[in-house]
């Protein structure tokens, strides 16, 4: 059924545009994505102020690798995981490394000139190009097969309530920033169209019930199942939305240098916001996603772990802290536990179209600003795949010989499609083309 005959199946039965969030990814009533490619998603992960390098790198290359307590949450994926070490940020030029950390993250380009200046280094402003989420986004969105709904989604965790180069990687293309949504209660009210306010949801299912009950009886028996699973993860959302826990007003002020307030509630906002995002891609709202969590320079206080001081502040402290050593490594391994929620999430949700899971057609990299905080390098930032998207080869460590992160991007977008990609950002260092990966 192509696109006009959908909508006018739809019309005549006079079904609200409101339902239409939950029928758009029925097959039978999608044939365009269910005959095209096979399906591939991309989430990028962001957690800030480095990593702790003795306790992230395995000792042993290649499939024989064994991870450090850092990513022992990922142990479970091991088989589905590919960690790249030696991928360096080579871009130069104005801002100081956190500001190129982040917003050069996925833009792979340099800052655009600026009054915002930073701890080191010439002012700056925002990035000067599109990031790889979004050239990604675009290209999918540029083929009626692989259109969706919103094309990507961005996810954000404590991101404070400020715009600069230290809280946006996301780029539509240079000077436009794209800002996360970081409230689940505005992200559900994004997917669904109705959200009336946090402290009485009124349940969306009210509005399209009985439209959703006119189309049951012309769908599959499949199709039927389907809807049935998206309306059952909506009750579950709105019921954890209702819940009189969640709250996420975190203007995050400066408290003291290097710490900021972050919501106690941090951790249940964070399995909320990776449940909306598992959910988006079961119904095909999007097959791009970035979520970050806090911010470059992020002084998260991070008291669900027992941890009074900032974030930022810790990752400052010399290698012979041991204190300080130890509450990095609690910090990094709760990030690790929510990638491996999202890992196990999605490996237990079926692909609609019954083959496989979800995980086995998604790529989800997590990444970092900084390769270790208190020396501010851009040397060997973290790069930790998961899953099965993009054809790459998984269950092993590799490390490659100082590899600008441009070349990463530009695998990664070949690796899902966007083939006629042969530059990204800087094109200088993009000399080599795409990495052997797959």
């Amino acid at each position: 059924m192509n696109p006009l005959n959908r909508r006018a199946f739809l019309r005549n039965l006079g079904v609200s545009a409101a339902s239409l969030p939950f029928l758009s990814a029925l097959p039978s009533l999608n044939a365009a994505a269910a005959q095209g490619p096979r399906k591939q998603r991309l989430v990028i992960i962001f957690t800030p102020n480095g990593t702790v390098p003795t306790e992230f790198w395995p000792d042993v290359e290649g499939e024989d690798f064994q991870f450090k307590s850092i990513l022992q949450p990922l142990e479970p994926f091991k088989s589905q995981t590919l960690m790249l070490k030696g991928v360096y940020n080579k871009i130069k030029g104005d801002g100081d490394q956190h500001m190129r950390g982040m917003s050069c993250l996925l833009t792979a380009d340099h800052l655009l000139p600026g009054n915002i200046m930073g701890g080191g280094g010439a002012p700056a402003g925002w990035a000067s190009n599109i990031s790889i989420d979004q050239e990604i986004k675009k290209a999918l969105q540029a083929r009626p097969e692989t259109q969706t709904r919103f094309g990507s989604l961005e996810f954000g965790v404590a991101v404070p309530n400020r715009a600069d180069p230290w809280t946006r990687m996301s780029y539509l293309g240079a000077n436009q920033p794209v800002s996360p949504i970081d409230d689940p209660y505005q992200m559900f009210a994004k997917m669904y169209g109705q959200v009336k306010d946090k402290d009485s949801l009124v349940s969306i299912m009210d509005d399209v019930k009985d439209d959703l009950r006119k189309v049951a009886a012309k769908l599959s028996a499949r199709d039927k199942q389907m809807l049935e699973e998206h309306l059952t993860l909506v009750r579950s959302m709105e019921a954890e939305l209702k819940a009189p826990a969640v709250h996420v007003e975190h203007p995050l002020p400066e408290l003291d240098p290097g710490i900021e307030l972050v919501n106690d509630n941090t951790p249940q906002i964070s399995r909320m916001q990776l449940n909306l995002l598992v959910n988006a891609f079961t119904n095909d709202m999007a097959r791009v996603a970035t979520f970050q969590y806090m911010r470059s320079v992020g002084g998260a206080q991070m008291r669900w772990l027992g941890i009074q001081e900032g974030h930022h502040a810790l990752s400052h402290e010399p290698d012979t802290n041991q204190e300080a050593f130890g509450k990095l490594v609690k910090i990094n391994s709760w990030f690790a536990g929510e990638v491996a929620y999202l890992a196990k999430r999605l490996a237990e949700t079926p692909e609609p179209s019954g083959e496989g899971s979800l995980l086995d057609n998604t790529l989800v990299v997590w990444t970092n600003e900084l390769g270790k905080g208190n020396s501010h390098t851009l040397d060997n930032v973290p790069i930790v795949m998961v899953g099965g998207g993009g054809g790459f080869k998984m269950g092993r460590f590799a490390k490659l010989d100082n590899v600008p992160h441009n070349r990463l991007w530009l695998t990664l977008a070949h690796g899902l499609g966007h083939t006629g990609l042969k530059t990204f950002g800087q094109a200088d260092l993009c000399e080599g083309g795409i990495l052997p990966l797959s």
